[in-house]
């Protein structure tokens, strides 16, 4: 009975294999500050939640990583960061915090905490999730540009499913290429070497905006008659 049980638990545990892995990844910030180049390290941490067709991807810093030359009143400070994508997805996630609930003393590290956005995909896939810049914004300016320097692997390895397949090239999901010919006054031109209309109004439009007026005079007017 229990060999039989276990034969039937394994490949239902398999199935239910993890969407989302996150890691904790210790990154270097090189920073650009007021008060001159600072360096730290945080360990990072990215979650995702699922919502609908999109997630809500939370980047939470166990340490500051930049100190304050000046007393921060509280509210004044808010951080942001963007968090790179990779595998199936390119470009960035833009997570921001919220202001610092309380007065940072001077000279002392500034508290990150917890920074959130969301990423919608575009299509099934495994995605995955690397800090990118993080900026301070205190007092009106960007007081602290910082830059990961050690190049972190990534905090989070997502895998997106559930969602509608798309069409190659199309966007409709319907697989097949619009037709882009259209009846035009007159009549509809012939293709000519493979191109569709449009292609060869855009080519015509593209020879007359380099030529110029001469080129239009050429291209509208008809050869006269040869003389006995």
């Amino acid at each position: 009975m229990l060999t039989a049980a276990v034969a039937v638990w394994a490949p239902a545990g398999l199935a239910a294999a993890p969407a989302a892995h996150a890691e904790v990844v210790d990154v270097k910030y090189a920073c650009e500050t007021e008060i001159g180049d600072r360096s730290a390290v945080s360990p990072v941490d990215v979650t995702a939640e699922r919502k609908g067709d999109a997630y809500t991807i939370t980047m939470t810093f166990d340490k500051g990583v930049s100190d304050s030359p000046v007393e921060l009143p509280k509210g004044v400070m808010t951080p942001r960061a963007e968090l790179v994508l990779g595998g199936d997805d390119r470009g960035t996630v833009q997570v921001k915090g919220t202001p610092n609930p309380a007065a940072v003393p001077a000279f002392t590290p500034v508290r990150i905490g917890t920074l959130t956005g969301t990423y919608t995909p575009k299509r099934n896939g495994t995605v995955t999730f690397t800090a990118g810049v993080l900026t301070v914004h205190a007092l009106g300016m960007d007081a602290a540009v910082c830059e990961p320097a050690n190049e972190p692997g990534p905090g989070l390895t997502l895998t997106v499913t559930g969602l509608p397949e798309t069409g190659a090239g199309t966007g409709d999901g319907s697989g097949e290429e619009p037709d882009e010919e259209e009846a035009l006054p007159g009549g509809e031109l012939p293709k000519t070497g493979g191109l569709s209309t449009t292609t060869a109004l855009a080519t015509l439009g593209g020879t007359v905006l380099l030529g110029g007026t001469g080129a239009l005079l050429w291209l509208t007017r008809r050869p006269r008659p040869a003389r006995p």
